[in-house]
């Protein structure tokens, strides 16, 4: 593979693009379209709705792993899929490697700039990534998230208000005993809103 590239203009596009994941995700699959298993991508439960409303429109399908590319990978395996990812930067081209490499992946995506004629930051354009808050809840019985009557109450309650517009997470922390609280929705405010309201449940109902 030959990239030649000039100037800064590409230095800036790719650090406006590599800020998320998911959209270097959508360039990845950009750049692999029509060699992707079953025409499908694995994601995790953390990936931005934006990136699969993205794809849903390419006609593309998603498959959503829990978070760590240990089960992205697991997912690949599985179903013999070739590419997968997540939020936090690790994209998985089983055709090259089994990990996450940030080497393959910025090649990969030269590549595709140097063949599409575009920017980064012009071919994440068509990736609209809706506005998302996530907020740690710290000293909480985080194995009670998911069977509590009132957090999943308001769960419910959020999740009906947003519709298809957005999404709630509740996720315990493997490590920590707290709970993250993830919303997305339409507006930054709409997300806070939603995400302070339900991390304000969490914390009263699960306090230890």
């Amino acid at each position: 593979m030959t990239v030649a590239l000039k100037g800064t203009d590409f230095a800036k596009s790719f650090e406006v693009t590599v800020k998320s994941a998911d959209k270097t995700a959508l360039n990845e699959v950009i750049a692999e379209a029509g060699k992707l298993a079953d025409n499908t991508l694995v994601v995790t439960v953390m990936s931005n709705l934006g990136l699969k409303l993205a794809l849903k429109d390419m006609g593309i399908k998603t498959v959503q792993t829990a978070v760590g590319d240990r089960y992205v990978l697991e997912e690949m395996l599985r179903g013999g899929y070739t590419l997968g990812g997540e939020q936090s930067g690790h994209v998985i081209n089983r055709e090259f490697a089994t990990t996450g490499d940030g080497t393959l992946t910025a090649l990969t995506l030269c590549n595709e700039v140097v063949k599409s004629g575009k920017s980064l930051k012009q071919l994440a354009a068509d990736f609209p990534q809706l506005p998302q808050q996530l907020v740690n809840v710290p000293n909480v019985d985080k194995m009670a998230a998911t069977t509590n009557a009132a957090v999943q109450a308001a769960v419910d309650k959020e999740s009906k208000l947003l519709g298809d517009t957005g999404r709630v997470l509740l996720r315990p922390s493997g490590t920590e005993p707290l709970v993250r609280v993830m919303a997305e929705a339409a507006t930054q405010q709409q997300a806070d809103e939603v995400c302070d309201r339900l991390a304000k449940v969490v914390a009263d109902e699960l306090a230890l």
